[in-house]
């Protein structure tokens, strides 16, 4: 199993900007996709964006999608997430997980919690108003 640490949260005024960074060690991280999520106080925890092993293809959540950028360096056994233009409604634990998914149908159920076997702890994201 690869092991995930999440960092780069923290206070930010409406507007601003983050860069989360989720760092792997463990295993070959180059194995494995990626994703990052998020639990607000109270709901369930949700999709942000999913980055393939490669770094190939990506996929976001509507409600992010053109203000956060996924990325990786699977030479720093590191993903991004870029967080612009951010909202009081993106206030949140940010997680990073990991998931190993072969086959024709890959990309099916990225956005799918129980998809991803390994979870980071979690970075708090406060967005103020």
């Amino acid at each position: 199993q690869v092991q995930l640490v999440e960092s780069g949260g923290g206070l930010v005024q409406a507007g601003g900007s983050l860069r989360l960074s989720c760092a792997a060690s463990g295993r070959t991280f180059s194995n494995y996709d990626m994703g990052w999520f998020r639990q607000a106080p109270g709901k369930e925890r949700e999709f942000v964006a999913f980055s393939r092993w490669s770094g190939g293809s990506t996929y976001y959540a509507d409600s992010v999608k053109g203000r956060f950028t996924i990325s990786r360096d699977n030479a720093k056994n590191t993903v991004y997430l870029q967080m612009n233009s951010l909202k009081p409604e993106d206030t949140g634990v940010y997680y990073c997980a990991a998931r190993t998914v072969d086959g024709s149908r890959w990309f099916v159920y990225v956005r799918s919690v129980s998809e991803y076997s390994t979870w980071g702890q979690g970075t708090q994201v406060t967005v103020s108003s």
